[in-house]
């Protein structure tokens, strides 16, 4: 199979653990017979820096021109003036509305050998392994009016939270078709005692619902489920939810599992109904969930098998290649059993690995 991939590094340790997810998709071509192009573009506060724009016309063209997205991180306190009418996250947020990216999906999984690092006691950790669907291009991140102003009263502000009956229809699908894949348990977040959009949210869902005889449909507020997520993980399979609540809920789950450097996550435009987007689609993107760390950038100590584990989810979602994706996630949880860690994730007195050597590591064991 043949396959242009857009690598998209950033800011912070973006680059250094991206390089690391395209030394084990060379290893996975290699052994497989597979040829995959890595074509790469500037995104985020270096873009801004170099051409006055989070996302330049020339990046966007790569992306449009590729089969899927390998997206690192953006963003660091070098651009952080909230003044600035031009940030990093405007790139992710532009990608993200351009290729119609609206369900973000982001696996929990609380691995055995790493039960030590989570915050959380043990006995809330057995059995923990969910997918949270969150709406991506809708909401308060996109509504109009977003503007600042100042009157004789002082500063003011204003962002908008709307959805129209489309927008909730399709990621709510994504979560029973997901849910149909797994244990058949499908949680729908929203704040229907108090908004308008969750009262219009939880309405589609229960219509849809009827369409899914087979997946039990639970109504959970968003603020019961943030406290069910630490409480009692292990009740939930597969969770949807709107774009505010699932980017605050998705970043509370990931540390229950030890270290945001352990979870990877993709954006779609809906679950692919055969192995490879169809031509003429646009490509998904798949990115780590943590953020760009740039106290720890060029360090060569940042943990990169969110970004490897990312990889692993656009060989199986972009392409349809669920062997290569699990030669991968195997690979992984076998350097973990056997004790290979990185700072974030290594507990007193084990020696920590730097994020070459984990790629490397990785990558000999996909390699066979």
């Amino acid at each position: 199979m043949e396959a242009r991939i857009a690598v998209l590094g950033g800011d912070g340790i973006g680059p250094e653990v991206t390089a690391e997810s395209v030394k084990v998709l060379d290893a996975v071509a290699n052994r497989h017979g597979h040829d995959f192009t890595f074509v790469t573009a500037p995104v985020g506060g270096h873009a801004i820096d170099k051409f006055g724009s989070a996302l330049p016309d020339d990046s966007l063209n790569i992306v449009l021109g590729s089969d899927a997205i390998l997206f690192g991180a953006v963003g660091g306190p070098k651009w952080d003036d909230p003044r600035a009418k031009v940030r990093p996250e405007d790139g992710i947020l532009k990608l993200r509305k351009s290729l119609g990216l609206f369900a973000n999906l982001r696996p929990v999984k609380v691995y055995p050998q790493l039960v030590a690092s989570s915050p959380l006691r043990e006995e809330r950790l057995k059995g923990v392994d969910f997918i949270i669907v969150r709406e991506l291009t809708g909401g308060l991140y996109f509504g109009k009016p977003k503007r600042r102003w100042e009157n004789l009263r002082g500063r003011r502000a204003v962002d908008t939270l709307a959805y129209n009956e489309k927008e909730i229809d399709r990621v709510v699908r994504v979560g029973f078709e997901l849910a149909r894949m797994r244990r058949r348990k499908l949680h729908s977040l929203d704040k229907m005692n108090v908004m308008e959009t969750s009262r219009l949210w939880r309405e589609i869902a229960t219509e849809i619902g009827r369409e899914y005889p087979d997946v039990q449909l639970v109504h959970m507020l968003a603020d019961n489920a943030a406290m069910q997520i630490v409480t009692n993980p292990s009740v939930f399979d597969v969770i949807v939810t709107e774009n505010t609540f699932g980017d605050i809920l998705s970043d509370e789950a990931a540390v229950i599992g030890g270290s945001m450097g352990m979870l990877p996550s993709a954006s779609l435009s809906g679950l692919p109904r055969a192995g490879r987007r169809r031509r003429g689609g646009r490509p998904a993107l798949f990115e780590p969930i943590h953020g760009s760390a740039p106290d720890i950038a060029g360090r060569n100590i940042a943990n990169p098998m969110a970004s490897i584990l990312s990889a692993a989810m656009m060989l199986r979602w972009s392409f349809g290649l669920h062997e290569e994706a699990n030669g991968i996630e195997s690979a992984v949880e076998a350097a973990l059993a056997e004790g290979y860690r990185t700072a974030d994730i290594a507990g007193k007195g084990e020696r920590a690995l730097t994020t070459a050597q984990v790629g490397d590591l990785i990558a000999g064991r996909v390699a066979g």
